[in-house]
């Protein structure tokens, strides 16, 4: 029988145990609520001896702004309420995810990552794998017409959506408007695969929404495991806060997919530039479309996100 002194002994050093591993990092203590998730931000440093760049890119050419870290993104979402964050692997580092994972593994459950691969290798799929146990969800393709339609012949893309259809990893392609119907081909071939497409499929970029561009994107809501980021308000359209503009485009994407297919995210760092900011695209969803209700609100601005990124 165990009395209540060994009993009050035993709870305090169990107690004491996981209070030794969490300040390890090896266990998570419990966090408060989460808040709302941003899906699309990238983060750099200008530590580029610890962290180099890849070739091709130059430090003072490049990298505008020359730094945005952790620190400097927390300074302009968590007074908005976002608490977690999708990084999106920034392009002046290619392959090399390291700057990325380390932010990631620094605080655990506040980041989810999309990573970029090689995928003309032979082995992707042994490379998504090891991303993956390192809290990687998804990866990043880079989508214009010639591109997308080559895809149906590349072996290694290929194994990339199916193993990614088996492990509930997400294809991320940042697609121009003219790869939307060789990206329907895809997800027609491969419709278990889960895929997630930046920024409206960059609609609007030119300065002009096409509707026929729209109904395009929309007939991919056929595919049940396709989503939309509703991203980047500061490149589409008017390209000028209220960004008011992208609202029909927001609502006939509603209308296809539902909310619980499109996630809110701003581009950051990009979306702080001058003459805009943060506070602007997280409003258009939070306060300005009247179409949406509390739920749907709940779904673009959190649960979506979370669904796939951090499920």
């Amino acid at each position: 029988m165990h009395t209540a002194r060994s009993i009050n002994r035993r709870t305090f050093l169990q107690a004491s145990a996981l209070s030794v591993l969490a300040t390890s990092g090896c266990v998570s203590l419990p966090r408060p609520a989460p808040g709302y998730i941003d899906a699309h931000v990238h983060v750099w440093t200008p530590d580029t001896q610890r962290y180099p760049l890849a070739d091709g890119f130059l430090r003072e050419k490049d990298m505008i702004p020359t730094s945005f870290t952790p620190t400097e993104l927390f300074a302009n979402c968590r007074s908005q309420g976002v608490s977690r964050i999708v990084l999106i692997q920034m392009s002046f580092y290619k392959f090399d995810n390291s700057y990325m994972l380390d932010v990631m593994a620094a605080e655990p459950g506040t980041f989810s990552g999309v990573a970029v691969v090689d995928e003309t290798k032979p082995d992707v799929v042994s490379d998504m794998k090891a991303l993956a146990l390192r809290g990687v969800r998804g990866f990043r393709v880079r989508a214009n017409r010639e591109l997308a339609e080559a895809w149906k012949n590349s072996p290694e893309v290929r194994k990339m959506w199916t193993h990614a259809a088996d492990a509930g990893l997400a294809i991320c392609p940042l697609a121009d408007p003219d790869a939307l119907p060789a990206i329907q081909a895809m997800c027609k071939e491969f419709p278990k695969t889960r895929v997630v497409l930046d920024h409206f499929a960059r609609i609007g970029v030119s300065g002009t929404v096409s509707p026929e561009d729209i109904e395009q994107l929309s007939r991919l809501s056929d595919f049940e495991n396709t989503f939309v980021k509703t991203s980047a308000f500061y490149a589409l359209g008017a390209k000028a806060p209220p960004y008011a503009d992208l609202a029909p485009m927001i609502r006939t994407l509603h209308a296809a997919y539902g909310a619980r297919r499109l996630m809110w995210a701003s581009d950051c760092p990009y979306q702080v530039q001058p003459g805009h900011h943060y506070a602007d695209s997280i409003g258009l969803i939070r306060d300005r479309l009247d179409f949406l209700n509390a739920e749907d609100k709940e779904w673009l601005l959190r649960k979506t996100a979370e669904h796939v990124f951090f499920a």
